[in-house]
């Protein structure tokens, strides 16, 4: 004779999640998403008031007071002016230029200085370390940076906008300790295969840092598209300016921009059109950018903090 045993499973509360804590009030929930529907809502609105008003015509633009939320008739003429040919477009050269090239040669020197400082043989790796270390406390100061800029003849020269920021002490340190975390015997198996520092750099090195490479270009390339303040110090030529110094003369200081600035429009659009196609055109690469570098962000920042 059989028995058959009954096992129940053990009935879970409602009241209770997975990890054991307990649910939330029912009003406390409500509050929370109320919360949170308040706070997106403050972030997600002032993006499409400046993608509805580059769009708009002035009539809607004067009936809302400046910033329209959705445009009554979709119209292409402010970023037709601003890519016309006049000040803006030169700008957005300008801060291309800077942005491609700087990025490029920043990844390049940063990378060399900290593999060097990660090879314990480095002669002088020591003081070396001690003076990146030090540029990260103390900086050099407006008045001398711009004395040593005029020295070199860098004055109204896009390249000073570039060389003065071209290594960041943070950046190297990062990149020196994810070097260090690289397993001995990858170098010591290379070595005794006879390739040089060079080859290891290139072929083993740089290969397996993509994610933390990726990190490094993104705050390099930010930096210098956001940038405003170096060309405000250095560049005394309008035709030099990069498209950040476009925007904080022409939308945030409230300069209205001529037919000949727009490169002689057959229509002039309405002016907060123009600010805020402008605003779009400064912000529009960044956003497509970071979301492909966003997945190494947080993998390469932590892993170069933890290792070494």
């Amino acid at each position: 004779m059989s028995t058959k045993l009954n096992v129940v499973a053990p009935v879970r509360k409602k009241s209770k999640l997975h990890n054991g804590q307990s649910m939330p009030h029912p009003l406390m929930r409500v509050f929370k998403g109320l919360v949170l529907t308040i706070a997106c809502a403050a972030i997600v609105l002032p993006f499409v008031g400046i993608i509805s008003t580059s769009f708009a015509g002035q009539d809607q633009i004067t009936r809302a007071g400046g910033l329209v939320l959705w445009p009554e008739e979709f119209s292409l003429q402010a970023y037709e002016s601003v890519f016309a040919g006049g000040v803006v477009s030169k700008a957005l050269g300008v801060s291309i230029f800077v942005t491609t090239i700087g990025t490029a040669l920043s990844l390049i020197t940063t990378a060399l200085l900290a593999y060097a400082l990660s090879r314990p043989n480095m002669v002088g790796r020591g003081p070396m370390m001690m003076l990146v270390l030090f540029s990260l406390l103390f900086t050099p100061g407006m008045i001398p940076t711009y004395l040593a800029v005029k020295q070199f003849g860098l004055i109204d020269s896009l390249w000073a906008l570039i060389i003065p920021t071209m290594v960041s002490g943070f950046n190297v340190i990062v990149l020196r300790s994810f070097f260090m975390g690289l397993p001995r015997e990858l170098f010591d198996s290379a070595k005794l295969d006879g390739a040089s520092e060079w080859q290891i750099l290139r072929r083993i090195v740089l290969p397996l840092s993509k994610a933390i490479l990726a990190v490094v270009g993104l705050f390099y390339g930010v930096g210098y598209w956001n940038s405003f303040f170096t060309a405000l110090l250095y560049l005394n030529d309008s035709g030099l300016w990069p498209l950040q110094m476009v925007v904080r003369a022409y939308v945030v200081g409230g300069s209205q921009l001529s037919p000949a600035e727009l490169g002689n429009p057959d229509v002039l659009p309405p002016q907060p059109a123009i600010q805020m196609a402008i605003l779009m055109i400064s912000i529009i690469p960044i956003v497509c950018v970071y979301p492909f570098l966003q997945k190494h962000f947080a993998k390469g920042v932590l892993t170069g903090a933890v290792k070494g």
